[in-house]
């Protein structure tokens, strides 16, 4: 009993507490350097970032254009939307692409798995789904900064049509939701590269990823303009909540209800993605064979 009271007080006491505290400062420390690390090497390519974001531009402008004729036409509104509501939800679009979207993480998981590369993380004290997650936190850091002056002269050249927010909250659940948006679509993107533990080739898999989320995701047009039921049954996929969920709620076509349910099922959609990225993982690994060293 007396062993039992002081086994106790041990795990409670300061020193259990230093012990955590120094894992915990541990684990934030590998993680920074992976993220330190996957900077510096993708700033070998800031030149390829930066002409990637020039040329996202082009089809941008042949959009607006188009949009612009529209609303010359009709004087009105479409769908409910402005002629600045509409142009603001395409430059918005590309802001929550050029922060939120996978480019070449999937390609790059698959072939580390083809390839055998993934031995190292299976040795080492280095959780794989958490460095490919730091891989990708840096590639969004670098792309964004190097997309972040041509996007802003644009933005710039068309801010007669810009809206912003008109509340600071909106502004503070569009940034919550951009966030949430990330971690959905790499949590996707990595559960589609598990695929390669399976099939020798997931480039067909990633093309159509990639389509439905330009369709369904809110990229090539607001989803709101479509047949009520279409919508509604678009909006049972995880797809909306990557782009046209976070514009919408940017733009605040949103009542305050709607936007906190967006967040929540946002949320549910990242979870859900989580864990089925851990089960393929894990399942995979079940059927890898390690060659080489």
């Amino acid at each position: 009993m007396a062993s039992a009271r002081q086994s106790c007080s041990v795990s409670g006491s300061p020193a259990g507490f230093s012990g955590a505290f120094v894992t915990l400062r541990l684990w934030c420390s590998k993680y920074l350097h992976l993220l330190r690390v996957g900077v510096e090497n993708i700033l070998v390519y800031r030149v390829n970032f930066f002409c990637r974001a020039i040329f996202n531009i082009i089809p941008l402008m042949a959009i607006i254009s188009l949009w612009r004729a529209v609303y010359a036409g009709s004087g009105g509104s479409v769908a409910g939307y402005s002629a600045a509501q509409m142009i603001s939800y395409y430059l918005l679009v590309i802001i929550i692409d050029t922060l939120t979207s996978v480019t070449e993480d999937d390609w790059q998981i698959a072939s580390e798995i083809k390839d055998g590369q993934i031995n190292h993380f299976l040795i080492r004290p280095v959780d794989y789904l958490g460095y490919r997650l730091c891989l990708f936190a840096s590639g969004r850091l670098v792309f964004t900064l190097s997309a972040a002056v041509p996007l802003l002269v644009f933005v710039l050249s068309q801010r007669q049509y810009f809206l912003w927010p008109a509340h600071a909250s909106t502004f503070v659940c569009f940034m919550v939701s951009l966030v949430l948006s990330a971690l959905l679509q790499f949590f996707m993107s990595f559960v589609l590269a598990t695929l390669a533990f399976r099939v020798l080739e997931i480039s067909s898999f990633i093309f159509v990823l990639l389509a439905l989320q330009r369709l369904f995701g809110g990229q090539m047009f607001p989803l709101d303009i479509l047949p009520a039921p279409a919508q509604t049954l678009v909006m049972y996929t995880p797809f909306p909540y990557q782009t046209f969920v976070p514009a919408s709620i940017y733009l605040e076509r949103l009542p305050q209800y709607a936007v906190w349910q967006g967040l929540l099922i946002q949320t549910c959609w990242v979870v859900l993605s989580w864990c089925l990225a851990r089960f393929c993982w894990c399942r995979g690994l079940r059927s890898f064979s390690a060659v080489g060293g």
